[in-house]
This record gives structure tokens, sequence and C-alpha cells, in this order.
């Protein structure tokens, strides 16, 4: 779980610094941005080579990144409105469901 947790922060620094590389023409945004996104995939593998299923991690790898990538913009001012907000109770709910359930196995 360790290197799941450190796959979703890299994540989400990544997805955090996109809009800053305009269309990667910002060098470092850019190099920033790479780099998070290289980190978060190769932490992700070493999640699955740990034992964790491919399934389960990348679906609580996405799940709670677009939760924190939405805290991360409301604290820049982009506050969601009552949908978003249900959609993403919704996406807490089912990580925490695949959470509950273990490994898909298989």
């Amino acid at each position: 779980m360790f290197y799941l947790a450190i796959a979703i922060i890299s994540e989400v620094i990544a997805t955090t610094l996109l809009p800053l590389t305009n269309g990667f023409t910002k060098f470092f945004p850019s190099v920033g941005c790479a780099l998070g996104y290289a980190a978060a995939f190769y932490f992700l593998s070493l999640a699955t080579a740990s034992g964790m299923s491919s399934s389960t991690a990348y679906a609580i790898w996405c799940g709670v990144g677009i939760v924190l990538i939405a805290l991360v913009q409301a604290m820049f001012g982009k506050i969601p409105n009552g949908q978003v907000i249900m959609g993403l109770l919704l996406i807490v709910s089912g990580v925490t469901m695949i959470n509950l359930g273990g490994n898909i196995s298989h």
C-alpha cells in the first residue's frame, strides 16, 4: 500500500503541474510533470509487483487521485458544484467497496 500511496501522490503532483506546462512549452513545469507521471507509473508497478492485483491498484489509484486533484483545485478557488461533489462521493464509496472486497482473483 506504501508504493500505491507514492504513486497517487506522484500522479496528483503531475496532474497539478499539467496546466502550468502550457502545452509542454514551459520547461520546468513540463519536466516536473513528466517526472511525476513516470514516478506514478513506476510506483504503481511496484504496488502490483508486491502482490496487489492490477485492477484493485488501478481502481484505487484513479479514484483517490481524482478526489485529491479535486481538493487541490478547490484550494486554488475552483470549487466543485453539487453534481461534482456527488460524483466524488460515489468514487470514494466505490474505492472503499473495492478495498473492503479485497483483491480480485485471476
